[in-house]
C-alpha cells in the first residue's frame, strides 16, 4: 500500500512514519518541510497519487480562534478534495477525547468543524480521539498560569505518551475503516493538578499550583471527565511516572 502521512515531520508524524516504515508498505511523510502544504494545496495532487490511506496528524500552526478555524477548514477542504480525485479508500484524522464537549474553545470548534468534514466527505474513515500526550504537560502548566501560579480545573485527565498514539495509529491504517470515532488513553486517570504537579516535580519546577473549579481549559469549563474516554478501544500500558523518569534521565 501507499500511505501517506499529513503532518508526517512532527511529534506524533514522525513516529509514525517510522513504525509503518517498518511494515514494507510505501511510506510517505508529508509537511511543508517536505514540499506539502494542505494550507495552500501544494504539492497534494503529486503526493497522493496513487494512494491508498491518509493518515492526517497535522495540527494548527496558530491556536488563535480565527487562524485555527481557517486551517482546519481550509486544509480539510483542500486535503479531501485531492484524497477523491486520487482515490484514497481510508482516510484516518487524530483528533482529541472529549471535542464534542470542549465548543466554548475555538480550538475544538475548529475540530469539530474538521470531524464533521471527514464524516461528510464519502470517503471511508476513521477518526481517533486520544487523551492529552505525556508530553503536553510543560504546555498546559505554561497556558494555566496565572499571576505567577499554575491555576487548573478541577478534573481528570487521562494521558498517553505519544509512541503509543503512534503506534495505534499505525494499526488503524493498516485496518479496514471505522466509519466511526475510536477513543484511546492512557493506563492512569489523574486529577490535572495531580499530573502537572508530578511533571513540576520531575523538571524541578517549582510553582505553586492550584485546582480552581472555575478555571477553564483552553477556554472551555471542564465537567470532571470531560478529558477522559468514555469507552476506550485501547488504553496503553505506558505509566507516566516511568515515561517522565526515562525523559529526564535522557536530558
Amino acid at each position: 500500500m501507499k500511505i501517506v502521512v499529513i503532518g508526517g515531520t512532527g511529534l506524533i508524524g514522525s513516529q509514525l512514519v517510522a513504525q509503518l516504515q517498518q511494515t514494507g508498505n510505501e511510506v510517505i511523510a508529508a509537511s511543508p518541510n517536505t514540499g506539502v502544504n494542505t494550507l495552500t494545496g501544494q504539492g497534494l495532487a503529486e503526493v497522493l497519487q496513487g494512494a491508498n490511506v491518509v493518515v492526517d496528524v497535522s495540527n494548527s500552526p496558530s491556536f488563535e480562534t480565527t487562524a485555527v478555524m481557517n486551517f482546519f477548514k481550509t486544509s480539510n477542504e483542500n486535503l479531501l478534495t485531492a484524497e477523491k480525485t486520487a482515490g484514497v479508500q481510508h482516510h484516518i484524522a487524530l483528533s482529541v477525547v472529549g471535542t464534542q464537549k470542549l465548543q466554548a474553545s475555538g480550538y475544538f470548534r475548529a475540530k469539530q468543524v474538521q470531524e464533521d468534514m471527514i464524516k461528510a466527505s464519502g470517503i471511508p474513515y476513521t477518526i481517533v480521539h486520544a487523551t492529552q500526550f505525556f508530553e503536553f504537560a510543560g504546555g498546559i502548566l505554561q497556558m494555566s498560569m496565572v499571576d505567577g501560579k499554575v491555576v487548573l480545573p478541577d478534573a481528570n485527565i487521562q494521558p498517553i505518551a505519544s509512541k503509543d498514539v503512534a503506534a495505534f495509529m499505525a494499526k488503524t491504517a493498516l485496518a479496514k475503516p471505522a466509519g466511526t470515532i475510536l477513543e484511546i488513553g492512557g493506563p492512569e486517570k489523574f486529577n490535572m493538578s495531580a499530573w502537572i504537579k508530578a511533571y513540576a516535580q520531575a523538571t524541578h519546577k517549582n510553582f505553586e499550583i492550584i485546582t480552581d473549579a472555575g478555571a477553564l481549559y483552553s477556554g472551555a469549563p471542564l465537567n470532571t471527565d470531560t478529558l477522559a474516554p468514555e469507552s476506550a478501544v485501547y488504553l496503553s500500558e505506558t505509566k507516566y511516572s516511568n515515561w517522565i523518569a526515562a525523559a529526564e534521565n535522557q536530558r
